[in-house]
């Protein structure tokens, strides 16, 4: 039965003002209960692990008769092995420091003001995502580390894998008697719910969209709220004319293959045309060894008649699948400039055995991540040290790169004095 509008209104309402009332208890817990509650929904979590996989089984099974594509198949999956990657996440989580409290600045001025700036939770989270059940787990860990409160909404082929994690997260809550209003799961299917969530600015502080460009989008255009986002990961692998051959071949079959379906993986190849004709074949033969279809410029087709043609659309394009734009530059400022044109800001990377064009390209690519000699796919929180990761941000402000614990933070800042009268 189809729900009305006042009623899709009032479960929203309900939700956000459990939200912001548990706010007021989960931002004062220490770093000790935090780690606690963690390590109990971590035990949970292990506890239950064949009915995380049967709930799963019954989304790719659902996933499968509705035809969904294969790189959300594989983002959805569940196994004992992703099973433990979240057990594994959890564990890190708890051994990081607790960022909440941190002072940045502590200065006394001539006017006897002690001047502190101390780190504070952001408050109500919203995440929105697709078809990733441990996006349930990361997120809900680190809004608890962190001292927030989140709401959870996943897509409806990860509904029931989702929804189990998120209950453990909220038994363990109840029975540590904390509100199990900390932990949100929205499983009502209808869109509109979605879209009175994205109104409630009074409550959300933050929205957390994990998905495709076109789901980022839609939330940007349906909410004041801000969001951290990336639109897209159409990241680059530049071979540099001093590369390693042996590394780079290494380095590349590995970003773009070792998982297609990851926003990290690697989209388009940029090769320098003075090494083009030794190392193309070489790199074109393990792709299409692997089932990828290369398409590039006239030039790396002339290299290799393999190659398919490749339009202006193909440089732009986040495929998730085994597919690889080719392009064929002169030197580091093309490639540069070739990122800078096309790119969507999220990672790039350069093979190089010259330290300064390497340097160059870290200082000149403005993007998210930048690095050299190292696969794309590294592209990731918990390769970065930071347990887990909400998303990565291609934005400017606030956060950029990986959105882990110390970005779910803002500030405040603490003045105290004697008895202090401006003048």
């Amino acid at each position: 039965m189809k729900q009305s509008r006042a009623e899709t209104l009032a479960e929203v309402l309900k939700i956000c003002n459990e939200a912001k009332s548990a706010t007021k208890i989960i931002s004062k817990l220490d770093e000790a209960s935090k780690n606690r509650i963690l390590m109990q929904v971590k035990n949970a979590i292990i506890v239950n692990k064949n009915q995380i996989l049967k709930a799963n089984k019954i989304d790719l099974e659902n996933a499968h008769k509705n035809g969904l594509e294969s790189s959300k198949i594989d983002r959805l999956l569940m196994d004992e092995n992703k099973i433990n990657n979240i057990v594994n996440s959890i564990d890190e989580i708890i051994n990081l420091p607790d960022p909440v409290g941190k002072i940045s600045y502590n200065v006394t001025r001539p006017n006897g003001l002690n001047i502190r700036r101390i780190t504070t939770p952001i408050g109500v989270l919203l995440a929105i995502y697709e078809s990733r059940p441990n996006v349930t787990a990361d997120i809900a860990s680190l809004a608890i580390k962190s001292g927030n409160v989140v709401i959870l909404r996943s897509g409806s082929e990860s509904i029931n894998s989702s929804k189990i994690l998120a209950d453990i997260f909220k038994k363990v809550l109840a029975e540590n008697n904390l509100p199990s209003g900390a932990v949100s799961f929205c499983n009502n299917p209808n869109r509109e719910l979605i879209k009175e969530l994205l109104k409630m600015d009074k409550f959300i502080d933050v929205v957390i969209p994990r998905g495709g460009k076109s789901l980022i989008l839609a939330i940007a255009k349906h909410t004041r709220i801000p969001l951290f986002k990336h639109l897209d990961g159409n990241c680059h692998t530049y071979i540099h004319e001093d590369a390693d051959f042996e590394k780079a071949r290494k380095i590349l079959f590995n970003a773009k293959m070792r998982r297609v379906g990851i926003c990290g993986a690697t989209e388009s190849v940029l090769v320098d045309k003075k090494v083009a004709r030794k190392i193309l074949p070489i790199l074109i033969d393990d792709l299409i060894n692997a089932g990828c279809e290369v398409r590039g410029d006239n030039l790396s087709r002339q290299i290799d008649k393999r190659v398919k043609k490749a339009n202006k659309k193909d440089y732009y394009q986040e495929y998730l699948d085994k597919i690889l734009s080719l392009k064929v530059v002169n030197d580091i400022n093309e490639a540069i400039d070739h990122i800078a044109k096309f790119g969507s800001s999220h990672t790039e990377s350069i093979v190089t055995e010259n330290s300064e064009s390497a340097q160059k390209f870290l200082s000149e690519v403005d993007s998210a991540i930048v690095m050299h000699n190292a696969s794309t796919q590294f592209a990731d929180g918990g390769e970065f040290g930071l347990g887990a990761e909400v998303g990565i941000s291609t934005g400017r402000l606030h956060a950029r790169g990986p959105v882990g614990l110390e970005q779910l933070t803002t500030y405040k800042y603490q003045v105290v004095a004697e008895c202090a009268i401006r003048k």
